[in-house]
């Protein structure tokens, strides 16, 4: 590897890094989004629990965590050292 991927490399692994950051900001956001609509549903009778509206809540909420899991499977660690070792 030359000089410049070298450089382009190591620019890519601090985007990353700075990427890192914006991410678990959003993931926070969308945990109290997550939590909120938890709420929502869990101060539900539980006759309306079972509607439609309900079944959306519940739905919603799945979707949510479903999006915070995958953000937390993003393995900025790995990526950022895999670049540094292919700098080498």
């Amino acid at each position: 590897m030359n000089k410049e991927q070298r450089k382009v490399l190591a620019g890519l692994a601090t985007d990353l890094d700075e990427a890192r950051g914006k991410v678990e900001d959003i993931k926070a956001q969308i945990e109290t989004l997550r939590d909120e609509e938890q709420e929502k549903y869990d101060n539900m009778p539980e006759n309306l629990q079972g509607g439609e509206r309900g079944e959306k809540l519940d739905q919603a909420i799945t979707e949510l965590q479903d999006a915070i899991d995958n953000i937390e499977r993003m393995d900025f660690d790995w990526v950022i050292e895999a670049l540094g070792r292919a700098e080498e």
